[in-house]
C-alpha cells in the first residue's frame, strides 16, 4: 500500500511543486508573467506557467514507471508475465514491490496508449505556454485544439453514445474535448479555482472508474485509469500549493489546456467502456463536469447577449458573479467547490439505476444549477437597480443654487 501512495500521491505532488518553484523563479526572465489588467483581479505582476509544473508532475513519474516497465524480461512461452521467471532490469519479479509485480504486465500493454495521450496533451501545454508568453490569436489556438482533438479521437478516445453512427459520435467527441479544454481555461479566473475544481472532478472520476465502471474485458475495476486520475489530482495539488490565496503563481493557459484535455479524454475512456456499460453512463461526464460547463455556457451567453465576442475575456464568470453578490473571493471559490461536489455526487448513482432514473439525476443537476443561476442573476439585477437609484439621488442633490454659485465663482475668476 505504501509504495502505491508514494507513487500516486507523494511523487507527483513533489515533482509538480518543485517544478513550479523553478518556473516561478526563472519563468519571468523569459516573459512568463501575468501583468495586471482591466479584467484581472490582481494588482501586481504574478509569475505564470504553473501548468508546466502540473505537466511535469504527471509525465515525469509516468516516464520513470515506463522506464522500469521497459526492463521487463523473462516472459513465459505465451509472452505473459510470470512471477517465477520474469525480471525487471535483471531483478526477479518476486523481489519487486507486490503492486508492481501484480500490474506490470497491464502497465506495459498500456504504454503506447498512455504516451499517445501525453504527447497530445504536451502539444496543448506548449500551445498554452506560448499563448501565456506571446498572446497568440484565438483562431490559431482554436485551430490547434481541434487538430489535437481530432488526433485523440482518431487514436480511440471517442464516445459511442451507444449509437451506430461513427461519424456523428466522432464529431461530438471532438467538440467535447475542445469544449472542456476551453472550459477549464475560462474557469481559471480566480486563485485556486480551476485547479481545485479539476482536482475534485479527477477524484470523482477516479472513484467512478474504480468502483462503478469495470473493464468490459475482465470485469475488474479500471485500476489504470483510476490511478492515472489520482496521479493527475496529486500533480494539480502540487501547483495549488503556490496558487492558494493569495496566489504566488498562476496556472496559465498551458496548465488549463492540459488538465482540460486529460479530463475530457478520461471521461470518454471511463464512461463508454463498451456495450456492456449501462446507457445511463452517458450522463456521468455531464454531472461531474457540470460546473465548468455551466460557467462556460453562462459566460458565452452573457457575452452574446451584450454583443461581445465570446472569445474575449471579461468579468462575467460564475466566480465574478458570486463576488458581485458580496462574497469574498475565498468564499466564492469554496462555494464553487461545494457546487461541483454536490453535482458530481450524482455520478455514483448512474451505474446503479435504469435510464429513466438516470434522466432524473441529470434533471436534478440541472435544477441545482438553475437555482444558482436564478439567485445570482436576480441579486445582480437588484444591485444594478440600487446603483441606478444612488446615481439618480446624486444627480438630484445638485441643486440650482449650487449651480448658480458655481457659475458666479467662474465669472469672478474670469474677471480676476
Amino acid at each position: 500500500m505504501l509504495p502505491a501512495v508514494i507513487a500516486l500521491v507523494i511523487v507527483p505532488f513533489v515533482v509538480s511543486w518543485a517544478t513550479c518553484l523553478l518556473v516561478k523563479r526563472y519563468g519571468p526572465t523569459i516573459g512568463l508573467i501575468d501583468k495586471p489588467g482591466y479584467r484581472k483581479i490582481h494588482s501586481t505582476p504574478i509569475p505564470t506557467g504553473g501548468g508546466l509544473g502540473i505537466w511535469a508532475g504527471v509525465t515525469l513519474p509516468l516516464l520513470a514507471l515506463s522506464i522500469v516497465t521497459l526492463g521487463l524480461g523473462g516472459l513465459d512461452e505465451t509472452g505473459a508475465v510470470s512471477t517465477e521467471t520474469s525480471t525487471v532490469w535483471g531483478v526477479p519479479l518476486s523481489a519487486c514491490p507486490e503492486i508492481l509485480a501484480t500490474h506490470i504486465g497491464g502497465i506495459a500493454s498500456r504504454l503506447p496508449q498512455l504516451w499517445t495521450l501525453l504527447a497530445l496533451g504536451t502539444i496543448l501545454t506548449v500551445l498554452g505556454t506560448l499563448d501565456d508568453r506571446f498572446s497568440l490569436p484565438w483562431q490559431l489556438r482554436l485551430g490547434v485544439e481541434f487538430l489535437v482533438a481530432i488526433g485523440a479521437v482518431t487514436c480511440g478516445w471517442r464516445a459511442t453514445f451507444f449509437l451506430d453512427m461513427p461519424i456523428l459520435t466522432s464529431i461530438l467527441s471532438v467538440f467535447w474535448i475542445v469544449g472542456l479544454v476551453n472550459s477549464f481555461n475560462m474557469l481559471d479566473n480566480m486563485d485556486a479555482l480551476s485547479g481545485g475544481v479539476a482536482t475534485i472532478c479527477s477524484l470523482f472520476l477516479a472513484a467512478v472508474a474504480f468502483c462503478f465502471a469495470p473493464n468490459p474485458e475482465s470485469g475488474e475495476p479500471q485500476l489504470f485509469l483510476a490511478a492515472f486520475l489520482i496521479l493527475t489530482a496529486s500533480a494539480i495539488c502540487g501547483f495549488l500549493k503556490l496558487n492558494k490565496p493569495p496566489a504566488r503563481m498562476f496556472m496559465g493557459d498551458g496548465g488549463a489546456y492540459f488538465i482540460g484535455f486529460l479530463l475530457a479524454t478520461t471521461t470518454l475512456s471511463i464512461t463508454f467502456v463498451g456495450e456492456s456499460a449501462p446507457k445511463s453512463a452517458i450522463f456521468v461526464p455531464l454531472v461531474i463536469l457540470a460546473v465548468p460547463l455551466y460557467d462556460t455556457i453562462s459566460v458565452v451567453t452573457i457575452r452574446l447577449i451584450h454583443g461581445a465576442s465570446p472569445f474575449v475575456g471579461d468579468k462575467n464568470h460564475y466566480s465574478h458573479r458570486l463576488v458581485a453578490l458580496g462574497l469574498t473571493r475565498t468564499q466564492a471559490v469554496a462555494t464553487i467547490y461545494l457546487t461541483t461536489a454536490i453535482c458530481a455526487t450524482g455520478a455514483f448513482f448512474l451505474y446503479q439505476v435504469n435510464f429513466v432514473t438516470a434522466i432524473i439525476v441529470l434533471v436534478q443537476t440541472g435544477l441545482i444549477l438553475s437555482l444558482v443561476a436564478i439567485l445570482e442573476f436576480a441579486a445582480r439585477r437588484t444591485i444594478r437597480e440600487t446603483e441606478q437609484q444612488l446615481s439618480k439621488l446624486e444627480k438630484e442633490e445638485q441643486t440650482p443654487g449650487d449651480e448658480k454659485s458655481g457659475s458666479g465663482k467662474d465669472k469672478e475668476a474670469g474677471q480676476r
